[in-house]
């Protein structure tokens, strides 16, 4: 891998890990297309990378998590547990089952599907006023159980989270903010499981280092459109996108 594979690599990983289209389906098609292997060191630091955009973008709900008393924290670790749990027990089997993407059309077409139902979702809730509605216990478990699901590759974790929270009863904002703070913890935890696989390279210095300065610096700015888009209509865009993207897979997938 070169300079500008690597470069490539970090910006897709920053602007897809926010936006509700999947970083991991994006990350594994890109390096089917390019042949590119990268090894797990250059893998966690990408990690690193959209981990230090996300607590710059949401420092202060990151800070609010420690005010008390503790509540949104408690909500936090509630979220965490179940995606926790499925990495560590089903991880293994995932990649097995989904590593090769195969399975990538059906993913992608499955988020496009989910970004729709949370539109048409919020919508209702906006003619009914219900979009400053908070998160509470049921709309973290939801939120938790849904990113479990979402360790597919090619399935939205935000999309699948920000759904299941809305579909919960949550407020589009409230939701989507609280979906990136889940995300914290979720980075964390994929670059400590990816280390335990060992951390190999196929990527030299300069590229890993370019690689995480990109997924940082295009996390910034996916993050903060994410938040802009999540469950507005300028989310439809994006459904028509993972939809065309399920196609490219699937032709791809046939033509192999």
């Amino acid at each position: 891998m070169n300079v500008w594979q690597a470069l490539l690599l970090g910006a897709v990983q920053g602007l897809t890990e926010f936006l509700p289209v999947s970083s991991s389906g994006h990350m594994l098609l890109v390096r089917k297309l390019l042949g590119i292997e990268c090894g797990m060191l250059f893998d966690v630091f990408m990690h690193v990378g959209t981990l230090l955009a996300v607590v710059v973008v949401f420092r202060r709900e990151l800070l609010a998590l420690f005010a008390p008393p503790f509540g949104k924290l408690g909500l936090l670790v509630l979220a965490t547990l179940p995606a926790g749990a499925a990495g560590v027990l089903l991880s293994g089997g995932i990649e097995r089952v989904f590593g090769g993407g195969e399975w990538l059309f059906a993913a992608f077409a499955a988020s496009g599907a989910l970004v729709l139902a949370t539109y048409f979702l919020s919508r209702r809730a906006e003619r009914r006023g219900l979009l400053c509605r908070g998160i509470g216990t049921v709309q973290a478990a939801a939120m938790g159980a849904a990113q479990a699901v979402a360790l597919i590759p090619g399935l939205s974790r935000s999309g699948t989270v920000i759904f299941a929270g809305v579909a919960a009863g949550g407020g589009r904002e409230a939701v989507a903010a609280f979906a990136f703070v889940m995300s914290v913890p979720v980075v964390i935890g994929s670059a400590v499981v990816g280390s335990f696989g060992g951390l190999t390279g196929g990527a030299g210095a300069a590229e890993t280092a370019v690689g995480c300065a990109a997924a940082f610096l295009t996390g910034l700015a996916g993050a903060k459109l994410a938040l802009r888009v999540a469950g507005r209509r300028s989310s439809l865009p994006i459904a028509a996108y993972l939809f065309a993207l399920s196609l490219l897979s699937l032709a791809l997938e046939l033509a192999a």
